[in-house]
């Protein structure tokens, strides 16, 4: 019988560098594949210096998966090669879907006070979908809904659905839950899982407990002991938290309020052949890919309206 979640691992987001100069912080990646199934990769591009993110990504291609890029502060400007052009602004969201292939590039702008805040989860997709056509769901801050809860909490609901309140992100093959959770000081909190799904939770602010774990955690990093908390368990600002099965995931708070990222997904149990920004199931179709991108007949499909 399914019971409360417990930590399976903890690990703490570090500095990489992408695109075309972008310092960005990076949750999980390629050196995890198949630890976060069916999620491939997080990172945290929250930064105040233009320098470190005004170069951008230049364009790129992608296949086999989903980039969904989620906004706090500031701006991106993104186009692709099939004539698409948008701006993903402070609480927007935008959920594509590469498919059978896209080549697109995105330059961060920042808002007035240079602050550029904002995150990319990848999502695989299975194998029977890899080579769909591409599609872009954009969701403005707007339409994206909020529960204030009794305790004093808050919930961003962009997918999934919490209290009969669904969020506008729907019919994703991998069953996605993608909520933006802030709880005040002094409280618990208990929020229900469904089993058998893969749950991470990445904290963005403030500190709390997960799972009742009152005992020092170590962090990890590609595989190696990173860091040893030797005194305090509390998961802070750029710590990511992996679940093991279970129906619910329990937080905790003393005297600072906390805010993370909550994100769940059904796992694929598939095989992944991944390199750069394509991610396939065969390193046959992985060649073929990149095959395809140097003679110029990569892209299949005009994307769905």
């Amino acid at each position: 019988m399914p019971a409360a979640r417990k930590i399976k691992k903890v690990f703490k987001s570090k500095q990489t560098m992408e695109g075309a100069g972008v310092h960005l912080k990076r949750a999980f990646g390629f050196s995890e594949v198949g630890l976060f199934d069916p999620f491939l990769l997080l990172d945290d591009f929250r930064s105040g210096n233009p320098d470190h993110y005004s170069k951008g990504f230049p364009w790129h291609p992608h296949r086999g998966i989903e980039t969904i890029t989620y906004i706090l502060q500031g701006r991106v400007e993104h186009g692709d090669s099939l004539g698409n052009r948008g701006v993903i602004d402070s609480g927007d969201v935008q959920w594509m879907t590469a498919g059978s292939g896209i080549i697109h590039q995105e330059m961060p702008k920042g808002d007035a006070g240079g602050r550029m805040d904002g995150f990319q989860l990848w999502a695989n997709l299975p194998a029977a979908e890899k080579m769909m056509s591409p599609r872009y769901r954009d969701v403005k801050s707007d339409k994206i809904p909020v529960i204030t809860m009794e305790n004093g909490g808050q919930i961003r609901i962009i997918c999934g659905k919490v209290n009969d309140v669904q969020g506008p992100v729907r019919d994703i093959m991998i069953d996605p839950e993608y909520l933006d959770i802030t709880l005040p000081a002094h409280i618990r909190y208990e929020h229900p899982t469904k089993p058998g799904h893969t749950v991470f939770a990445y904290v963005i602010a403030g500190r709390g407990y997960f799972c009742s774990a009152r005992k020092p955690f170590t962090y990890e990093t590609e595989g190696r002991n990173y860091f040893d908390m030797e005194t305090d368990p509390v998961a802070d600002n750029g710590t990511l938290l992996l679940f093991e099965d279970g129906d619910s995931v329990h937080i905790e708070t003393e005297n600072n309020s906390i805010r993370f990222l909550l994100i769940a997904g059904k796992p694929l149990g598939q095989p992944i052949a991944w390199h750069g920004p394509i991610v396939m199931n065969t390193q046959e179709e992985l060649r073929l890919a990149f095959e395809e991108y140097r003679e110029g007949t990569f892209l299949k499909n005009r994307r769905e309206k």
